[in-house]
């Protein structure tokens, strides 16, 4: 996937906060940290940091949802992540996003913290945590 590709479907999936441009994933695929795993009309973006892989950004376009896409691309991120020396992985997800949560914690990720307000005025990030 191009940059403007990752950009279209990040458009489709965010409004809160704003979606990422093609220039901001261009920047961030040339990070030797970061990798990015693609399923069809979907990507996952991580990085590596010593032992600990975060989870940037996932996307599911809204068409292609319910098909397996983000739980294979959870999946490959485990693997990836193992695979370059992580031993835990970390993410956050907006206080009213139902769906990601249920796929995370059905994934085994578990609150570690809230960042309150993170997304917006009630809207807080929660941490979740996973071990690799």
């Amino acid at each position: 996937m191009t940059p403007d590709d990752l950009a279209r479907i990040h458009a489709a999936c965010f409004t809160r906060p704003r979606p990422w441009s093609a220039a901001e994933f261009e920047a961030l695929l040339h990070d030797p940290s970061v990798f990015l795993l693609t399923q069809p009309d979907a990507f996952l973006l991580g990085r590596i940091v010593l032992d600990e892989a975060e989870l940037l950004t996932l996307a599911t376009a809204p068409a292609a949802r319910r098909q397996g896409h983000a739980r294979a691309l959870l999946q490959r991120f485990t693997d990836t992540a193992s695979q370059r020396g992580a031993i835990c992985g970390f993410l956050e997800v907006a206080s009213d996003n139902q769906p990601a949560q249920a796929l995370y914690h059905g994934d085994g990720w578990l609150q570690a913290g809230v960042r309150p307000g993170y997304y917006a005025p009630g809207i807080d990030a929660l941490i979740l945590r996973k071990a690799l």
